[in-house]
């Protein structure tokens, strides 16, 4: 893999790893492994984020398809500073519970999701598993996050893609295998802080390349 591969897969399982432990969606697929057949978890939620993020890189590869190839960096850098100070700020709002309340949104939703649909036949646990992962996916910061990384340019798309659903497949099997223990000691802010650092990382080094 080129250097621009690594990169392009480095800046997009970095990104996802971050950004999804101790999500929503991290939770949801705990709690549904708790219920259900693991197997059958991993493969509902997996493909629900897979789903997303082939939609989000579309949208960031259209806008870079679109847009003049001169605006780019610079659009980049805004998204990128932009997003980073937000995950900052939404850091500092966080109470020191914050984990706790995405675990119980996500338990009420997997709750509710269990009362209609019931039975253990692999296809009904998977569809949960499912459409309850791409129901919160979708607008999640995961989402933009993806769709920024696919706008900017110099980032090799295969390498992205892959790099992308790999974190995904990380963090989801993390949930499913181990994610009780790591959900009673994951701090939501530290993570909301790393992504933002990254991400202000990621503005830095477009603002170079726009300034040439």
């Amino acid at each position: 893999m080129s250097d621009a591969g690594l990169a392009a897969f480095g800046s997009g399982f970095s990104a996802i790893t971050l950004a999804e432990l101790g999500d929503k969606t991290f939770f949801m697929a705990l709690i549904l492994a708790a219920r259900h057949a693991r197997r059958w978890v991993f493969l509902g939620s997996f493909a629900a984020l897979t789903a997303v993020t082939l939609l989000s890189l579309g949208i960031g590869r259209g806008l870079r398809e679109l847009l003049p190839a001169w605006l780019l960096p610079w659009l980049a850098a805004l998204l990128f500073l932009g997003f980073g100070l937000k995950l900052l700020m939404d850091a500092n709002r966080l109470g020191a519970d914050a984990a706790r309340v995405e675990q119980q949104q996500a338990e009420q939703a997997v709750i509710a999701a269990d009362g209609r649909q019931r039975g253990e036949r692999a296809l009904a646990v998977t569809w949960e598993a499912f459409g309850l992962v791409l129901i919160a996916e979708l607008g999640d910061r995961t989402q933009f996050a993806t769709i920024f990384l696919a706008a900017a340019p110099g980032l090799a798309f295969a390498a992205l893609l892959a790099g992308t659903l790999a974190g995904h497949a990380l963090v989801t099997a993390l949930a499913v295998g181990a994610g009780r223990w790591i959900g009673e000691r994951v701090d939501e802010k530290l993570l909301y802080r790393l992504s933002g650092g990254l991400f202000l990382l990621f503005g830095l080094v477009a603002l170079r390349q726009a300034m040439g």
